[in-house]
């Protein structure tokens, strides 16, 4: 049995539009994108098993065009987002797996399928998240970035899949960032593991314990962590529980800056990530020494912190 790529993408953000706009006006924009993204499957070489309400569920026999045809979708996705009312605006988030596939009866099963469902579960707005069968599939040379996110465990799943996040922002050309080599290293003792981070800005303090992770940092009212500023985007950044750390995502139009203690120096992420090793400050959207940049106060909680 040849083995075929699976490619779930699902719309973000369509309950708010069928709460707010009514069921006619939220069920055409739904449709309307929908349809889209299975023209876009098709002109790829691809084809569509079946829509599912607020997303699509696609097979491609060639996993190169399947890859392309999800970083198509997603910017092409973004292009039209421009010229979309902000009360009708929906996000992509996309997963694909590659293995064996049973079609019948206009539906397909098979562990691919169940994983790629999975893997769009777990993404985030614009994101692309992919197994390892998808990146390993891939001819070098291709000018395609993707970073591993290590094994993940997945729901219904017995063994972990090794997961990636496959870049499609064009105007990301560095490459991702983890630890930077020059920020101190932080002594942990073994026996006080952490169990959650606090998050502080002028307004409130607020903690989350791993169990409540993935986090996210923005404008939007969907948001754990709310602030109303406008260099703020609307869900601007992810923290999520991974690997034992807590890794920092920017997910924004302007950009996080994340300043350690201790090392005066900033990083800035565009699209990238980094661990959040100790003590810390975000600014999101503005540089720190710009006025009235909105800050966050990260600290990591402890079993002995009480």
């Amino acid at each position: 049995m040849a083995q075929v790529t699976v490619i779930f993408a699902d719309l973000t953000g369509s309950t708010r539009l069928f709460e707010t706009q009514g069921n006619d006006r939220a069920a055409r924009a739904v449709t309307e994108v929908t349809q889209w993204i299975g023209q876009a499957c098709h002109r790829n070489g691809g084809h569509v098993v079946k829509f599912l309400g607020d997303g699509v569920l696609m097979l491609f026999a060639d996993n190169e065009a399947a890859v392309q045809s999800v970083i198509e979708m997603q910017r092409g996705h973004t292009d039209r987002l421009r010229h979309t009312a902000e009360n009708l605006r929906m996000h992509l988030k996309i997963g694909l797996a590659r293995g064996d596939v049973v079609e019948q009866d206009s539906d397909c099963y098979g562990d691919a399928v169940n994983v790629a469902a999975r893997l769009s579960d777990l993404a985030v707005p614009e994101q692309i998240l992919a197994t390892d069968s998808v990146v390993d599939a891939l001819r070098p040379g291709q000018g395609l970035r993707a970073l591993s996110l290590g094994p993940i465990e997945l729901r219904g799943r017995a063994d972990p899949c090794v997961v990636y996040r496959i870049e499609w922002h064009a105007e990301v050309l560095t490459a991702f960032l983890t630890v930077a080599a020059d920020l101190p290293p932080i002594a942990r003792n073994p026996e006080l593991p952490m169990i959650g981070i606090q998050l502080s800005s002028l307004e409130r303090t607020t903690r989350f314990r791993t169990s409540d992770f993935p986090i996210f940092l923005g404008r939007d009212s969907d948001a754990h962590f709310i602030i109303k500023q406008p260099s703020v985007s609307r869900l601007h950044a992810r923290i999520e529980w991974r690997g034992g750390s807590f890794i920092l995502e920017d997910m924004s139009s302007n950009g996080t800056w994340v300043r350690f203690d201790g090392n005066p120096g900033a990083i800035l992420l565009r699209r990238q990530e980094c661990v959040l090793h100790g003590p810390a400050e975000l600014s999101l959207g503005a540089a720190f020494e710009e006025p009235g940049a909105p800050t966050v106060g990260v600290e990591l909680v402890s079993s002995s912190s009480g």
